[in-house]
């Protein structure tokens, strides 16, 4: 009997990817854990591993096919010495490498004459979070009509459920839309610009995923901003001492490497405030695992430097490197931007003097970082001077870290800066 081939969740919010590249064909011999293809997720653009061993007899979906959801067929494989006869759907050749539309509803899901044929049930095309929601409530999700791609069933649907006092024993039909339905947001908006030029840009899996988790985080996180001037020019001296040395080696420092090694150790030493919040607990890190956002075309990463107040200056330059060249490439694994306990956005490149970071969650809090400016200053001896000075802002989560913590936690980050060779210390 045929062994299907299923599109896999590479991440936690994938509900669907792009099958991007075939590592093989039809009539190939594959064994577990064969690298078979390439997937690109909300995230990045990750491989696939075969899970059995097998003959590849049918490929159902084609290179470079868009919105295939979880858990959706995408190959046959055979057993040794079963035959391609085994596989009694209707086949047509499948396009070398050549994208196609994403297919339709009928064409993801197996009919009941071909759930026969492959021996397995009908099956219920759900997001693993609505499986999961479902069975923590009790729901039935064969009760449930999909609102999602191609009628799956997700979050939402699985919650109107809980709330909906009407029995779930006849679902509604998916294309039965009450008459005083609100309309979909678009549908009120694009009349407005009817008479304007635009061009319309599709929201992809990262689009997605940023707007989902910032918009959470907006409305559920209790955000708060403390705000320092931190000077900066002992740390330009020493940062330009320390490139002259490090030439050799190929390793320039920048300003951000020294950002980031402070804040690790500021997290030590306020560990009040190396925190994140779990929901129904704080969970208070032991390790300074330093987030670091990245812009990327339509979108960013916050790819983790995990045990960053263990590491030199120049191993934390030369890893958020390779963490940055491969995050543009969407070439990051999960378990690299995933996880810590707190974040620095640094938009000093770009001339901006100061902004407000919105918070990463689960994090604690996120250092958002401006340009470095010569400005006027008072002296020590009251004489008015000049300094480089870096504005930041704190934003911190109220529920995780309170005023006094976080405001601690920002003097720590300043002393460091302003006084770089404890860094080195």
């Amino acid at each position: 009997m045929p062994v299907e081939i299923r599109m896999p969740a590479l991440s936690p919010t994938m509900e669907e990817g792009t099958l991007s590249r075939w590592l093989i064909k039809e009539g190939d011999t594959v064994q577990s854990g064969d690298v078979i293809a390439e997937i690109e997720t909300d995230k990045a653009t990750m491989e696939f591993e075969a899970a059995d061993d097998g003959i590849v007899g049918r490929i159902l979906v084609t290179d470079g096919t868009a919105g295939v959801a979880v858990n959706t067929p995408i190959a046959l494989l055979l057993e040794e010495g079963e035959p391609v006869s085994a596989i009694q759907t209707p086949h047509a050749p499948v396009a070398d490498k050549a994208p196609l539309p994403a297919p339709n509803a009928d064409a993801m899901a197996p009919s009941a004459e071909q759930a026969s044929q492959y021996g397995t049930k009908s099956r219920i095309f759900a997001s693993p979070l609505a499986r999961r929601l479902a069975t923590e409530k009790g729901i039935d999700l064969n009760t449930l009509a999909g609102s999602g791609p191609r009628g799956r069933i997700v979050k939402a649907d699985v919650e109107q459920a809980k709330s909906d006092p009407r029995p779930h024993s006849q679902p509604a039909r998916r294309d039965a839309v009450p008459a005083d339905a609100p309309k979909a947001p678009d549908n009120d908006i694009r009349p407005l610009y009817a008479d304007r030029s635009y061009v319309e840009t599709a929201l992809d899996g990262m689009r997605k995923t940023v707007a989902a988790r910032l918009t959470e985080a907006k409305q559920t996180i209790p955000h708060f901003y403390l705000r320092r001037d931190i000077r900066i020019d002992a740390l330009l001296s020493l940062r330009k001492q320390l490139n002259q040395s490090l030439d050799t080696r190929g390793v320039k420092l920048s300003i951000n490497d020294f950002i980031i090694k402070a804040c690790a150790l500021a997290l030590q030493q306020v560990p009040a405030a190396n925190a994140v919040w779990a929901g129904d607990a704080i969970l208070r890190m032991h390790p300074s695992d330093v987030a670091v956002a990245v812009a990327v075309e339509g979108g960013l990463f916050t790819p983790v430097l995990r045990d960053a107040e263990t590491k030199t200056l120049s191993a934390l330059s030369t890893e958020m490197k390779d963490l940055a060249a491969r995050a543009r490439e969407r070439k990051l694994k999960p378990a690299e931007y995933q996880g810590g306990s707190f974040a620095i956005s640094n938009l000093g490149m770009y001339g901006i003097d100061n902004f407000d970071a919105v918070i990463n969650p689960p994090h604690g809090s996120i250092l958002a970082v401006g340009a470095g400016k010569r400005k006027p200053v008072v002296q020590d001896d009251g004489e008015l001077g000049s300094a480089t000075i870096v504005s930041v802002t704190l934003s911190a989560d109220h529920r995780v870290i309170d005023g006094a913590v976080g405001a601690e936690f920002l003097s720590a980050i300043a002393d460091y800066l302003e006084h770089p060779l404890a860094i080195l210390a």
